[in-house]
């Protein structure tokens, strides 16, 4: 298999279908494109659960690896409370490169009001870069849980901030010297900043107020990747305007640079929201400083369009990220 997610076809097949649903407390368990696990624990109460660790980039690892787990909770519209670390390092780490790490991993918690309630790290042969998995603890009342799989046709999608923006800082960071050979370095030091849009929990909290009924954060796959898991989990199609995308110039420059997609790109930082109310929600958005658009709609059946002016073009089940391409 290649480097990346796993491909759907094998996902469903090898781990997905030997997965057995047991316990009644357990609301939502694993699928495609949802990102977080749902269990009720009173009456009208219910935590989420969220893991994943950052293995694309050792840059800025502890705050991605805190950031990544945070938007998936906050896509299903809860509360973050606390969250689990694991970090595996190899061997030579010295002290001072944990607690930078660790420095930058409570700055995001304080940041966000989450407290660090455990975890385990480890210096071991198994690894030749550091490991950061993050489980995240939310909660919320269960008639409110916001699950990837809410997406009903006749409502309109709403995507925040930029496409492949996470993409983008990580490449600039890792390959400057190489991108200095044909960019300013103003240039790449704007592409570098985009790590500081990677939270959607601010965009989640202003969606919850709108009855959306579908969030996704843009992770691995890109924005396309995201649609596509949209799709699959309400099992509906969609059709999406390839022009009304956001990108900022850094990442067309930059993709067009290593030959990648922009579309395809790891995007953290972007999200993706199921409305029937699009337009007020964007200028709410705008109102609050977030940058959003209305990308295109819902619709019946399962065909998933990109429209491309005149050109029409059905969309593909996420490969590979292009990160792994460069890195």
């Amino acid at each position: 298999m290649k480097l990346g997610k796993i491909p759907e076809a094998i996902l469903k097949r090898t781990v997905l279908n030997q997965i057995k649903h047991r316990r009644e407390e357990v609301l939502v368990g694993p699928a495609i494109g949802e990102d977080c696990s749902v269990l009720a624990i009173e009456e009208d109460e219910a935590i989420i659960l969220s893991t994943d660790p950052i293995t694309g980039t050792v840059h800025d690892i502890g705050r991605l690896a805190v950031h990544i787990t945070a938007n998936d909770i906050a896509s299903s519209g809860a509360e973050v409370i606390g969250i689990m670390l694991s970090v595996l390092l190899p061997e030579g780490t010295v002290e001072a490169e944990l607690r930078d790490m660790m420095q930058d991993i409570e700055g995001v918690c304080d940041q966000l009001n989450i407290e660090i309630i455990g975890g385990h790290t480890e210096v071991t042969k198994a690894v030749n870069q550091p490991i950061v998995t993050v489980t995240g603890v939310g909660k919320i009342k269960r008639s409110e849980v916001i699950k990837t799989a809410g997406a009903l046709p006749g409502q309109e999608i709403v995507m925040t901030k930029w496409a492949g923006l996470e993409g983008t800082a990580i490449i600039a960071t890792a390959k400057e010297q190489e991108l200095l050979t044909r960019y300013s370095s103003s240039f790449i030091d704007k592409a570098k900043v985009l790590m500081d849009y990677i939270s959607v929990v601010p965009e989640s909290k202003i969606a919850r107020e709108f009855g959306v009924t579908s969030m996704h954060d843009v992770t691995e796959g890109g924005i396309f990747g995201a649609l596509w898991e949209i799709g699959t989990a309400s099992k509906v199609g969609l059709e999406v305007d390839l022009k009304k995308i956001l990108l900022k110039q850094e990442t067309v420059e930059i993709c067009e640079f290593y030959d990648i997609n922009p579309y395809m790109l790891i995007s953290s930082g972007s999200m993706l929201i199921v409305t029937d109310r699009a337009n007020q929600l964007v200028e709410c958005l705008q109102e609050a400083g977030i940058t959003a658009a209305v990308i295109g709609h819902i619709t019946d059946g399962n065909d998933r369009i990109i429209k491309n002016g005149e050109e029409r073009r059905f969309l593909e089940p996420p490969k590979s990220d292009e990160l792994y391409k460069v890195m």
